[in-house]
């Protein structure tokens, strides 16, 4: 009779457990104001959708289990790290794909295996946005966990805004072989030179960059009715008609970092200095519009061609702008074209490091920020 009591009992304990654990299951609208989400996004029916390269959410919670409901108009990686801040590498990379779906981000064996039996009651994931917005719209629904949402950390105090192509989303930055073509899988926001100056500073940040893209013409010369002087203005990335509107977002940076003209001057094609230097005064005013006259914006060249130097330079100094200072880079100093370049010739994840380092003291200077003794992963 005992040993049929106990088992009885053992029966109705897990059965308990089982029904307590799916009831604890709970879903929460991607946009609840416990849930930090930094980058252009746009909320519909407390659904958030994004494309920009880099956009990323902090998430905290209590219990064992975190998901996303989520869809994505083409496929997306996203980079993410549990209990621990953003690096270059991530816990785990998912992707997202198609119609809803449940994207499982941390679970009880994750953290079984991490923390044994001494694991903590609450936890925060972090989930960014490996691959740019030429790749498609993502669009998270519900956040869903096995306990309850807790809020996030919120919007640093240090913000930093960058406007790029293809260096900026880390384009092929996973790569070791520079003859190896681009693969989205091989994309890594959290490797690029704007990651890394980011964790450097402590910031958090936002990416509106395409590959690509120029000030006056694009890659090749193509593309010249479309470049980031148009997309600069957008929510998303391939959305002409959704502006972004900078006062209604809670993003406000302290400096915005443009790194552009590598695609204006490619394929030996040299663009004419008097439209170069009107489309790059626009993306100026635009940057001034959203955050005011005394906004500091650090123009970056690089070394794509001496000439860009000369250009962004000389409009730099004649621009009657507040706050607006150049930096260049050049062929043979930063980073080594043999052995430091990822898929298509671009830079690598070794290479990015070098640029960050070679720039932030100009971002520190800029932005009035000291400089630290520190090393950035």
């Amino acid at each position: 009779m005992k040993t049929f009591l106990k088992a009885l009992l053992a029966a109705v304990l897990l059965a308990s457990a089982t029904f307590s654990a799916g009831a604890a299951e709970r879903s929460y609208p991607a946009s609840d104001s416990r849930v930090t989400w930094v980058g252009r996004t746009l909320v519909r029916d407390g659904a958030v959708s994004f494309d920009w390269s880099a956009t990323y959410a902090r998430i905290s919670f209590s219990g064992d289990y975190l998901a996303l409901k989520a869809s994505d108009t083409r496929k997306n990686y996203f980079n993410v790290w549990i209990d621990r801040p953003m690096s270059a590498e991530p816990d785990k990379v998912v992707a997202v794909e198609g119609e809803y779906g449940t994207v499982v981000l941390a679970d009880a064996d994750f953290f079984k295996a991490k923390y044994g039996r001494k694991r903590p009651q609450s936890h925060t994931v972090i989930i960014q946005k490996r691959t740019e917005g030429d790749q498609g719209v993502t669009t998270v629904k519900e956040v869903v966990c096995d306990g309850e949402l807790l809020q996030a950390e919120g919007l640093k105090a240090r913000q930093i805004e960058f406007v790029g192509d293809s260096y900026t989303c880390g384009y092929g930055a996973e790569n070791s072989v520079s003859s190896n073509r681009f693969t989205p899988e091989t994309e890594s926001s959290s490797k690029s030179y704007a990651a890394i100056v980011a964790r450097y500073f402590g910031a958090d940040y936002v990416s509106v960059s395409h590959s690509g893209q120029g000030i006056v013409r694009n890659y090749g010369g193509s593309g010249r009715d479309i470049n980031m002087i148009n997309r600069y203005g957008r929510t998303f990335d391939n959305d002409k008609d959704t502006a972004w509107d900078a006062s209604k977002g809670a993003f406000d940076p302290d400096i915005t970092v443009i790194y552009l003209g590598t695609n204006d001057f490619s394929t030996n094609l040299q663009p004419m200095y008097n439209a170069f230097k009107r489309n790059y005064l626009n993306l100026l005013g635009q940057i001034k519009a959203n955050y005011g006259e005394d906004h500091p914006i650090l123009c970056v060249a690089s070394k794509a061609d001496e000439g860009l130097f000369d250009y962004v330079r000389d409009i730099v100094n004649s621009c009657g702008l507040k706050n607006v200072t150049y930096y260049g880079f050049f062929n043979g100093v930063h980073y080594d074209d043999d052995r430091e370049l990822g898929a298509d010739w671009h830079p690598n994840y070794k290479a990015h490091k070098k640029l960050a380092y070679a720039i932030i003291p100009y971002i520190a200077t800029a932005a009035g920020w000291d400089l630290e003794d520190r090393t950035v992963e």
